[in-house]
């Protein structure tokens, strides 16, 4: 194996411009045709670049949130801490509305929530700068996640596998690196020759029109199958592994991420191939005691009808059922890998280890 990394140019799908109080999100709804990045002034234009997916992926809509409540805060008149706070809270509670399923929104809110209160009877400028550095604290802690995560799904991993993987958990859905796509990123640098089998993802094709995008950008070998292919490239014997990011893992290990999730994950139990979520500790919600509490996203019926067609491709007022995800128990799931370490089943016993490691 070479030795020698080369370091890939990451992109960087959202980003702080604080001298414009701007904040500059990669619209992924336009890849992979066109490469727009939308200056964000507006919170209503931040909690829609969320809920429309302009900025999506766990950990980037975390981002996303934490820059957008620091900006809505920085834009504030307030004059007393009272006054700010109660601004705070409603761009807090606001941009909470935006995605109900991915706990990383919430967790970044949260986050600069305490950070806010813990700077009480400071100065309002002071008050605002702290949020500002929270939130770049929350973009470089999950880049240093991200290659933590990396590093721990590589060890299972071996040289000229192929790797099957659904939806986009890449670089554009974080930091850098991503989540599932870590691995896949720190073998290229390594020499590890992995052939990646991406999903379309239907309905919105994120692994069509992100994954194999960013994977392709940066020189990965990868193939795009339909998302009803999976079972034959398993069979065929050209899939080793699966790797997949989350929204939402819940205390006993099932794992919520995009729709299609699960059934890839029963295809990957029945042909024997080892079933990877690769989860930053942000993701892990122990208060959530099992998938079945696990609130599931149902999203607009001209995704699955109209939206990537030139024509209706279905019959007119058909009825539509449309969730944006599933939820794989964790009877399906070989490990959870975290930037702590790797958590093996019973996971209501491996994962709480997980937030006690240093």
């Amino acid at each position: 194996m070479e030795n020698n990394r080369t370091e890939f140019t990451m992109i960087q799908s959202v980003m702080l411009d604080d001298a414009n109080d701007t904040l500059l999100i990669l619209d992924q709804t336009l890849l992979p045709n066109e490469k727009v990045y939308l200056h964000v002034k507006e919170m209503k234009d931040v909690w829609d670049a969320i809920y429309k997916l302009k900025v999506r992926g766990a950990p980037a809509i975390g981002i996303a949130a934490a820059y957008g409540l620091y900006l809505g805060t920085k834009a504030s008149k307030a004059n007393t801490y009272q006054e700010l706070q109660k601004d705070f809270i409603e761009v807090k509670t606001y941009l909470a509305s935006s995605r109900p399923t991915a706990v990383n929104l919430f967790w970044a809110l949260n986050r600069m929530e305490n950070r806010f209160l813990q700077e009480a009877g400071k100065t309002l400028a002071a008050v605002k700068e702290a949020l500002r550095q929270e939130a770049e604290e929350i973009r470089e802690e999950d880049e240093r996640v991200c290659e933590s995560i990396g590093k721990h799904a590589l060890s299972l991993l071996k040289e000229n596998w192929g790797i099957l993987t659904h939806c986009n958990a890449g670089t554009i859905a974080t930091a850098k690196y991503g989540t599932a796509l870590a691995p896949i990123y720190l073998g290229q640098e390594q020499g590890y020759n992995f052939k990646i089998y991406a999903d379309e993802t239907r309905p919105l094709l994120q692994g069509a029109r992100l994954t194999a995008w960013e994977l392709k950008e940066a020189g990965v070998d990868v193939t795009l199958i339909c998302d009803n292919m999976s079972s034959i490239v398993m069979k065929e014997g050209k899939v080793q592994a699966v790797l997949v990011g989350c929204d939402r893992v819940a205390a006993n290990g099932d794992t919520a991420n995009k729709i299609g999730t699960s059934g890839v994950a029963i295809l990957a139990k029945h042909y024997g191939i080892p079933f990877y979520v690769c989860s930053p500790l942000s993701t892990i919600d122990l208060e959530c005691k099992t998938g079945d509490d696990i609130h599931i996203e149902l999203r607009a019926d001209e995704e699955i009808t109209s939206q990537w067609y030139e024509k209706p491709m279905a019959p007119k007022d058909v009825q539509v059922y449309n969730p944006a995800f599933d939820v794989t128990d964790h009877s399906l799931i070989t490990a959870i890998v975290t930037q702590n370490g790797i958590a093996y089943a019973p996971f209501d016993e491996s994962l709480p280890k997980m937030f006690a490691q240093k």
